[in-house]
């Protein structure tokens, strides 16, 4: 069976759930992830988990240590790395408590560290492709496993990640709405590029939770307003993980 990382993971460290959990401290060439990883089995697959954000959420977006957090579960040699995400709709069809299985992203992010790649030996420069940059494998189970569930979702988006940790202006709202980005968060960029520069399979589930700014008929999203909606609806995200973990391989 594959070992899958999994960052986020509210709900996931329950001890009902984990079998055998442990607390692992890892150091990186980058510095220590977010927070000690939690190792353990759910169902027959092996799992590390880490708190994006830290054990209690402290970690500010633009702080993150995305090099540390994704190079810890390469070092771990996971195979797979699923991660979740709260996100602002930018359309009218993607309501509160719907999840996303996100197939393309735009990086509008200012002051994150983008590359592992800081230098180039001379004739190996480390150009990867970011065409399709969330695994087809992830997201055909995912999406395979919305549907056995029978959840609120939809099969592909485009987010755009801002730096945060404010919100959008109503007009950077809509600008995004012009490019074609359906959600908005502060954390898929640049977690995603950096899997793929190590090659690990990435893939997220997104759960919608405001309208941002940009529905002006409804108050500006608030994070009281964040928590609650995901509070609300994480065991949709929980049920849908733990679905999908067997059919990793």
């Amino acid at each position: 069976m594959a070992k899958v990382g999994i960052i986020g993971g509210s709900g996931l460290e329950d001890p009902s759930i984990l079998k055998n959990p442990e607390t692992v401290e890892i150091e990186t060439p980058y510095g220590k992830p977010s927070s000690p990883l939690t190792t353990g089995r759910i169902y027959d697959t092996e799992v590390v988990i880490l708190s994006r954000h830290g054990k209690k959420h402290t970690i500010p977006p633009t702080q993150v240590n995305n090099r540390a957090n994704i190079y810890a579960l390469y070092q771990m040699k996971c195979d797979y790395v699923i991660t979740s995400t709260a996100c602002g709709s930018l359309r009218e069809d993607i309501g509160r408590g719907d999840l996303v299985i996100l197939d393309q992203f735009i990086d509008f992010t200012r002051h994150r560290k983008v590359s592992f790649y800081e230098s180039f030996e001379p004739g190996d420069m480390k150009h990867v492709p970011m065409a399709d940059p969330f695994s087809p494998t992830i997201r055909g189970s995912l999406i395979e496993s919305a549907r056995e569930l029978e959840l609120s979702f939809h099969q592909r988006g485009t987010v755009v990640t801002i730096e945060g940790p404010r919100f959008s202006t109503r007009a950077e709202s809509r600008m995004f709405q012009s490019w074609g980005a359906d959600v908005i968060n502060m954390s898929i960029a640049p977690e995603a590029v950096l899997a793929n520069e190590l090659g690990l399979p990435y893939g997220t589930i997104a759960m919608s939770t405001d309208y941002d700014c940009w529905k002006e008929d409804e108050e500006p999203v608030t994070w009281k307003e964040i928590l609650e909606i995901f509070n609300q609806n994480v065991h949709n995200v929980l049920d849908l993980i733990l679905k999908t973990l067997p059919k990793l391989k």
